[in-house]
């Protein structure tokens, strides 16, 4: 009797083992999942990119060697199995491209669901980057119970006082959020555990979904010296949709811009310390800002600077931009330099009556000379009733500004790491993880990690370190300040992050918005440069800017 009883019971577990097999083969036909990468060899790829005109553009891998992609998707195969090629291509008129508030129109008027909204990310995303041949290499981590929290919003129906209600998320991968690890692209930190970033528990208050966490450059693009853009050694190597391999992705935030470019998602998070916002929002083709240093909370964000550091959203359209940044505010106690302010917003600008008449914009003599498309850029202005006033900016030095990275991050990553890591992470200063790669090279630290190096061997004092700051704002502040206060300017405009560490130092915001496409395809914006805490304004020029233009187009290969 009781060999009768086993063998039933192993006939049960073979027959439950067929099923699931068999069910789990029905799911890998019915969406594109990521079995292609399985016996995926980029070396041939990697061979061909050694004749890149650009030296660190010739990669030495693509796909991750840690990252397991069949992991990241495993617990949505049921959720994504309920949709369809079909389903995708029905929805792509409502969402593509479409900005939130008529996206959330559409869903009023019951056109679309939150939970569709979401699936149709989630499949677009899964389509695109489980291929080899079309993978931006951009996703870390998806949220698994993205799809379930989707169908809690549509429970509960639209929230008119909550424009990002159930709205998909991406999150640079250095931004702390309960349900995934946050990674900063770091080995080191492949299984970090932590609670929502203060910004993210805004995001959440404010009814967005967080979709899924997105690749970057690696330690935010301070750790490895003439490294490529985007590469990590959890997330691999980023690619540039508008010419994968060909054009850069931009830094640090590299794929909070790829990804909105191919439209994975209504809107990123990227962080900033100089130009890692302006520069990858500008060669993907999307707006972004960076804010006010201390208008959004770094608490939770794996740091650089605590001097400079600041997160920001990247988005499609100027109106998006200005929905998610009101959702992130917020005075943040546990921040230094959180700014306190009476009223946060409205930032959205006035979609009716937008235009450029009378605005006054200082715009670089040697980028007129030397840029083409600034050069029309400033005709259209014109055209539009701007005035343009072409100056040539002082001499300033930024002298020290390396040293002031290097002090601030031997002291800030440590603070980070004892505050908001999980107790698995041994790592605990800087040293520790340049000791940490050291064991395996070639996985951890492929292209070497000489900024890592140079923090620990800098000696500078704290005292030697605020004298460096108090220069740097100095000079940073003379490169705009005389011409903006003598020509009473609305704003400085340069092109893309062009001017990104002189804005840092000084503390100044910028907005970059989509300014044309060079000959060979390769997008370029206008950056928007004003003083502290004029993000208004600066949404009010970037939205009539981008409604006389008109400009941004979506990646041919990713219609």
């Amino acid at each position: 009797m009781k060999i009768k009883i086993i063998c039933l019971l192993s006939l049960l577990f073979f027959i439950a083992c067929k099923e699931e097999s068999k069910n789990a083969s029905k799911l890998k036909e019915h969406i594109p999942y990521v079995d292609r990468f399985e016996n995926y060899d980029d070396a041939a790829e990697i061979a061909e990119q050694q004749d890149h005109e650009k030296d660190r553009m010739r990669f030495k891998l693509l796909n991750s060697k840690v990252l397991d992609r069949a992991s990241v998707w495993e617990p949505l195969m049921s959720d994504l199995a309920s949709f369809s090629e079909e389903g995708h291509n029905r929805l792509k008129p409502l969402v593509l491209e479409q900005d939130i508030p008529t996206i959330q129109e559409h869903i009023k008027e019951g056109k679309l669901s939150y939970e569709q909204l979401t699936l149709f990310y989630l499949y677009r995303i899964n389509k695109y980057e489980s291929d080899p041949a079309t993978s931006l290499y951009a996703i870390i981590a998806m949220n698994p119970e993205a799809v379930a929290q989707a169908r809690a919003m549509d429970k509960k129906g639209i929230d008119p006082s909550k424009p990002l209600f159930g709205m998909p998320i991406l999150l640079k991968d250095n931004i702390g959020t309960s349900e995934m690890p946050t990674t900063a692209g770091a080995l080191a930190l492949k299984d970090n555990q932590t609670k929502d970033a203060f910004i993210v528990e805004r995001l959440k208050d404010a009814g967005a979904i967080i979709l899924g966490k997105v690749n970057l450059s690696e330690w935010a693009y301070y750790f490895c010296s003439g490294c490529p853009l985007g590469y990590s050694a959890i997330g691999g190597q980023s690619l540039n949709p508008y010419g994968r391999k060909i054009f850069e992705t931009g830094g640090s935030s590299a794929a909070s811009g790829t990804s909105i470019a191919a439209n994975y998602a209504v809107a990123a998070i990227g962080t900033e310390t100089a130009g890692s916002i302006l520069s990858p929002s500008s060669q993907n083709s999307v707006v972004g800002l960076k804010p006010t240093i201390g208008l959004l909370s770094r608490s939770g964000i794996v740091p650089i600077s605590s001097t400079l550091d600041t997160p920001g959203p990247m988005t499609k359209s100027v109106v998006d931009n200005a929905i998610v940044l009101e959702a992130l505010l917020g005075f943040d106690k546990n921040d230094t330099k959180s700014i306190k302010l009476d009223s946060y917003g409205p930032y959205v600008p006035d979609r009716s009556g937008a235009n450029l008449k009378g605005k006054r914009f200082g715009a670089f003599k040697n980028l007129i000379e030397s840029d083409s498309i600034y050069r029309m850029t400033m005709q259209k202005l014109k055209d539009e009733g701007a005035e343009i006033i072409q100056f040539e900016p002082p001499q300033a030095s930024l002298d020290g500004f390396l040293t002031l990275l290097n002090i601030d991050m031997k002291h800030d990553l440590p603070a980070y790491l004892e505050t908001y890591a999980s107790d698995n992470i041994v790592v605990k200063t800087v040293a520790d993880v340049v000791n940490f790669n050291k064991q395996d090279t070639l996985v951890r630290a492929p292209y070497g990690q000489a900024l890592f190096e140079g923090i620990v061997a800098d000696s500078t004092t704290v005292e030697e370190l605020q004298e460096i700051k108090k220069k740097l704002m100095a000079n940073g502040k003379t490169i705009f300040d005389e011409v903006m206060k003598e020509n009473d300017l609305d704003a400085v405009l340069s092109i893309n992050n062009y001017h990104a560490a002189f804005a840092a130092v000084a503390e100044y915001p910028c907005l970059t918005v989509p300014m044309g496409y060079k000959e060979t395809g390769e997008p370029i914006s206008l950056t928007f440069i004003g003083k502290p805490l004029t993000e208004k304004e600066l949404y009010e020029l970037g939205y009539a800017f981008e409604q006389a233009t008109k400009i941004r187009q979506i990646p041919r290969e990713y219609q």
